[in-house]
């Protein structure tokens, strides 16, 4: 019986020390998220209302500053998104094909600082805008932004270096998973016992690979017709430039900005713990309402039917008297 117990607690506690480790292996990757959150947050604070304020009054009246800060925030969100999709990817990629030595590569502390870096080169790649003047304003999309026709050399830089090199970095991370997940249904088809030294993939990390997966493949189609765009314009202005039609101008510059509220919208249909937080949020903000509302009433009933100092001093006087 004393062995039973033994056995039990064994068990339990290496069950306890798993969901830990696991909890663990899913705030690192977290991070990487968080900061995707940020960088499509950055734009919603400031340049968005800009914009908005821009289309009203049919043109800019905010100055050069605003401009310039504007356009600045804006570059920041997107390749900060870029580059963090792509931080996700190699995370995603080391979680589920090397998942021996990702403890290693991706303890709290590195994952920190790989955030850290992510940040700083995404402001190493903003900064030369400010210096060869990119940053100005089109009043095709009211809007402050990256120029294409300034310089074709630092266009082409900026669409190869900022987006087709971390995309094909991407899609590289996420062939491997897939062919890795493909292997792993394939065996597990044709086998009912798997050997514990091959790779296992739970569920949970399955739909949240597939979440992040979805995540890259909006994000690729909504800024891809920007940045081929730019290439096009870059290999001879003066010609591309009036062939471009303005709808489709517009169209591949509103794109990104649309694709900046889909990331919520993916985390909320993919994912059963964003959905189950949505949920949770939503609920408390209408207890709150009700329960301001409640407060409120109880507040107004007790003023309603609790006797004035006026006539307690008048009952004590008479009291008194008595």
């Amino acid at each position: 019986m004393g062995s039973i117990l033994k056995a039990g607690m064994r068990s339990h506690l290496r069950q306890k020390d798993c969901r830990k480790f696991q909890n663990k292996r899913c705030n690192t990757g977290n991070i990487f998220v968080v900061s995707l959150a940020v960088a499509d947050l950055v734009v919603a604070v400031y340049p968005y209302p800009l914009v908005l304020t821009s289309i009203f009054h049919n043109g800019w009246h905010l100055g050069y500053l605003h401009c310039q800060i504007s356009a600045f925030l804006m570059g920041l969100s997107v390749i900060g998104s870029i580059f963090n999709i792509t931080g996700i990817a190699i995370n995603r990629y080391c979680y589920i094909c090397h998942s021996l030595k990702y403890d290693r590569l991706y303890s709290t502390k590195n994952s920190l600082c790989y955030m850290f870096l992510i940040w700083i080169l995404t402001l190493v790649a903003i900064v030369p805008n400010l210096h060869i003047g990119t940053l100005q304003y089109d009043p095709q999309i009211y809007s402050c932004t990256f120029t294409q026709t300034v310089s074709s050399a630092y266009t082409v830089a900026v669409v190869v270096f900022h987006f087709i090199v971390p995309m094909i970095t991407v899609i590289f991370c996420y062939l491997r998973i897939w062919i890795l997940v493909l292997q792993v249904r394939w065996r597990t088809g044709f086998r009912r016992v798997k050997p514990d030294n091959e790779p296992r993939l739970k569920p949970q990390d399955f739909r949240n690979f597939v979440t992040m997966f979805v995540v890259f493949v909006l994000f690729a189609i909504c800024w891809a017709p920007l940045n081929f765009i730019g290439l096009a314009v870059a290999s001879d202005p003066a010609s591309m430039v009036p062939r471009i039609p303005e709808w489709l101008f517009v169209a591949s510059h509103y794109m990104p900005y649309f694709n900046s509220c889909l990331s919520a919208i993916i985390y909320g249909l993919l994912n059963q713990n964003f959905r189950q937080e949505y949920r949770r949020i939503v609920v408390s903000l209408c207890t709150a309402k009700m329960f301001f509302v409640d407060s409120s009433n109880d507040v107004a009933d007790r003023t309603k039917y609790e006797p004035s100092s006026s006539m307690l001093s008048n009952n004590l006087v008479t009291v008194d008297s008595v």
